[in-house]
């Protein structure tokens, strides 16, 4: 048996098919490499290991990964004590603003305590690195917060930040009361999915109100609604991002009343010496921005 169609098969498994193993492997390979591997364990062993659509691994392809799962798992452990030595790498998801405007300033600060650190690093939205740290794919997630984590999982709230409405300039409104006052709201409202902490408040406090304003442009980044609301395609839903200015030509509207977003880190149970390096360089760039904030 092939050692290498067996590590394949291990990721396929782990994450529920051939596309989505090719994302996670930690080195680089093609689908078709991987599916003509995967065929060839399978006329090793004479049957089939998995359902290709939808995906479900078969009786003896549950037996196979029962059997190889612990190997390949702890293998990176392993490495680590055989070298003698606290791990210098790390797997962090965040927000693009996290990882564009905060994380090369933190990676910095860790460097100077880890200079072999080594870095993957994934973006997306909360849900997903949610998902994707549940599922030990990464070590630490920056994200919005919402609910006490599931059994084994950490939090630690860094940043409260308010919602706010932003608009151009030349639509003249000033205040969000202008637009409950309306019978109608015409403008359309750009907004992060509804899957993110952002617009789930911001649809609570909606609900409160009694209006009803539903999304005309869905977006994925809080970057992308300020390049559209500045080019007049409607009113946004963001809320203030720390030291970056807002463009002259936008205003931003506050929302009273709405529940802020809380922002924060989120890791598993019994941290790594490096895991908690980060977390302490999160919390002082926290406190960097929020004076530079108040200031």
């Amino acid at each position: 048996m092939n050692i290498h169609h067996l590590e394949l098969f291990y990721y396929v498994a782990r994450h529920g098919g051939i596309s989505e193993a090719v994302r996670n492997i930690p080195y680089g390979i093609q689908q078709p490499a991987v599916s003509s591997q995967i065929l060839q364990l399978e006329d090793w062993c004479g049957t089939k290991l998995f359902q290709r659509r939808p995906f479900a691994l078969t009786p003896a392809g549950e037996k196979l990964y029962g059997f190889i799962q612990p190997f390949f798992k702890n293998l990176p452990a392993i490495g680590d004590e055989i070298r003698g030595g606290a791990t210098q790498q790390i797997r962090i998801g965040a927000s693009q603003i996290v990882l564009r405007d905060h994380l090369p300033h933190v990676i910095k600060e860790v460097r100077k305590e880890y200079p072999q650190l080594k870095l993957s690093l994934r973006e997306g939205p909360q849900p997903e690195l949610e998902r994707l740290l549940s599922g030990n794919e990464i070590d630490l997630a920056a994200t919005a917060i919402e609910k006490r984590p599931q059994p084994g999982i950490h939090s630690l709230r860094l940043l409260e930040l308010p919602l706010v409405l932003l608009v151009k300039k030349s639509r003249r409104i000033q205040s969000a009361n202008e637009l409950w006052a309306r019978d109608r709201i015409d403008e359309p409202l750009l907004c992060l999915p509804i899957s993110e902490a952002i617009t789930r408040n911001f649809q609570a406090g909606l609900r409160k109100l009694q209006i009803d304003w539903p999304v005309s442009v869905e977006l994925s980044s809080l970057d992308l609604i300020r390049t559209y609301v500045e080019n007049d395609y409607g009113i946004g839903l963001s809320v203030p991002v720390p030291n970056a200015c807002l463009s002259k030509n936008l205003r931003a509207l506050p929302l009273d009343g709405f529940d802020p977003v809380h922002f924060g880190l989120m890791w598993q149970s019994k941290p790594t010496a490096l895991t908690s390096a980060f977390v302490d360089a999160f919390k002082r760039r926290a406190h960097q921005v929020t004076v530079n904030k108040s200031g």
